[in-house]
């Protein structure tokens, strides 16, 4: 079986912290079902990624070394995973991303914003040729109308991608 990748983008604190202009609310059902992701396919075997965004300048939002860019509380981050910070919205541009998936050409995708930073990785993973897997309910945005115009435009755009839930997926 050739390698395979799970990318987990931007499941960070900042998301669910109160006051935060960047809040999107509870995230409790969203991290179950992300760790049912990831315990599927640590067992099929993927090469597993996190990614994280942090604001190089920012006091407040997504701030360098504050709690608001750790991991998500319970989520199953194992130390063998592999963390990528990234400082713009894509997870290719200026990061060790492609290094890590050198060998690999299928990935899975889940995330946080669907819109965002989840398409942004979508969009340049696609023009780099994976084959590419989303799990719809294993992502999230701030508005039921912008998470699934997300995903209609990028099926339209890019057909090759595969659009699953995750009981989809892991069946």
């Amino acid at each position: 079986m050739a390698p395979k990748a799970l990318i987990l983008v931007d499941f960070e604190k900042e998301w669910v912290t109160k006051g935060s202009d960047y809040f999107v609310g509870d995230l409790s059902q969203l991290v179950e079902r992300t760790n049912k992701l990831l315990d599927f396919c640590r067992k099929k075997g993927y090469k597993i990624l996190f990614t994280t965004h942090v604001e190089k300048d920012s006091k407040d939002a997504f701030a360098p070394n504050s709690d608001r860019v750790s991991l998500l509380d319970g989520l199953d981050k194992k130390k063998s995973d592999i963390l990528i910070v990234k400082n713009k919205v894509s997870p290719f541009f200026k990061t060790n991303l492609e290094k890590e998936l050198s060998g690999i050409n299928s990935i899975v995708v889940a995330g946080i914003l669907t819109n965002l930073c989840v398409r942004s990785l979508v969009q340049d993973a696609y023009d780099r040729d994976f084959e590419i897997t989303l799990i719809k309910d294993c992502c999230t945005t701030f508005d039921k109308k912008t998470h699934e115009f997300t995903f209609a435009d990028l099926k339209a755009t890019r057909e090759e991608i595969n659009f699953l839930d995750l009981k989809e997926f892991i069946q």
